[in-house]
């Protein structure tokens, strides 16, 4: 159990690491607490003893370990109000009622990746989540048309594509043939449907079948694949904690893995289990799943017509009550 000092020195140690990068020297904590260095002193050797601060071999000053971030954030943290002109600028963006959702949470997370010079990340619907309820084709003119891809759950997809040698008859043949056979099967299986029950039988009903097939099967490979978006990802390159090539190599590399990214959406600890009405969730150096001096910041929005996951991915030095209010103040307007 901290006292109340130790609660406020650990509680400024954090606030002035996440604003200048450096460690924290006493002189500068004997000033706002006003008491001698040496009582500074003592309570900060307390604080490393238990394992909230460390030590680093370049200053005397301190820094918070990842423990005392994770006390920082369950116990200290006091969520920040947003500003105003953060609110406007999001504001814009949720009033406008020309943008479809998907458009909204992406433009909302660029907008957040600009402010806070972090990573933001959109998990979208899980595509074994998504059933297939239609596929239908629009002509635009003798060469090109847009195959709509219609899920269960009111999620749509389109492609502009393009035939030659092709007539429209034979490409809804083909459309009518696969919402026979194969609508109700979710979105990642539809695949290797398309390859062992569709082309298999395709070539009795279109003579240029391949074409046709190779299309269609990059399309629904398209709409599978577009389940993780990430925004501001060179952000990372900003942070003075990154500034190792091969560590940025490495967390590019894992950002880049969509089945690392997916497991942002299953990590758990004891306290989220024991805590599952917590609308955000704060994951910590070796808690992210990708690098000891990252955290990821995330929650979990449900409209009328889908659900997924919005982070954000900074340092572990992270601004956690703006970010932690920004996240918040997205899920609310989505999910109103």
């Amino acid at each position: 159990m901290l006292t109340e000092r130790q609660k406020k020195l650990l509680k400024l140690i954090v606030g002035e690491h996440i604003k200048s990068a450096k460690p924290v020297s006493s002189k500068l904590i004997c000033k706002t607490l006003k008491c001698s260095s040496a009582t500074v002193r003592s309570e900060m050797a307390t604080l490393e003893e238990i394992g909230l601060l460390e030590k680093t071999h370049t200053s005397s000053g301190r820094i918070p370990s990842e423990q005392g971030y994770r006390y920082y954030v369950d116990n200290l943290m006091n969520p920040k109000e947003i500003s105003g002109e953060d609110m406007l600028k999001l504001q814009i963006i949720f009033n406008n009622q020309q943008l479809q959702l998907s458009d909204c949470i992406t433009k909302s997370l660029q907008l957040i990746a600009d402010m806070t010079n972090y990573t933001t990340i959109v998990l979208g619907n899980a595509s074994h989540e998504n059933r297939l309820k239609e596929i239908n084709v629009v002509p635009i003119d003798n060469k090109q048309m847009i195959i709509i891809v219609v899920t269960d759950k009111g999620h749509v997809e389109h492609k502009t594509i393009e035939f030659e040698n092709v007539s429209l008859d034979e490409i809804k043949k083909i459309i009518s043939l696969i919402n026979e056979l194969i609508v109700g099967t979710p979105i990642d299986e539809i695949s290797s449907k398309l390859e062992y029950e569709i082309k298999p039988i395709i070539g009795r009903y279109v003579k240029e079948h391949e074409i046709v097939y190779n299309t269609i099967y990059n399309v629904f490979k398209d709409f599978s694949s577009k389940n993780v978006n990430i925004v501001g990802k060179n952000n990372i390159l900003k942070q003075p904690e990154f500034n190792n090539i091969d560590k940025v190599k490495n967390i590019f590399t894992k950002l880049d893995e969509e089945d690392i990214m997916k497991k942002i959406d299953y990590i758990e600890d004891i306290e989220d289990i024991e805590e599952n009405n917590k609308n955000i969730k704060v994951y910590i150096g070796k808690e992210s799943n990708i690098d000891d001096d990252m955290t990821i910041v995330k929650t979990k929005y449900h409209t009328s017509k889908e659900e997924g996951t919005i982070a954000i991915v900074g340092p572990k030095r992270m601004d956690y009550d703006r970010v932690v209010s920004l996240l918040e103040y997205i899920k609310s307007n989505l999910e109103n």
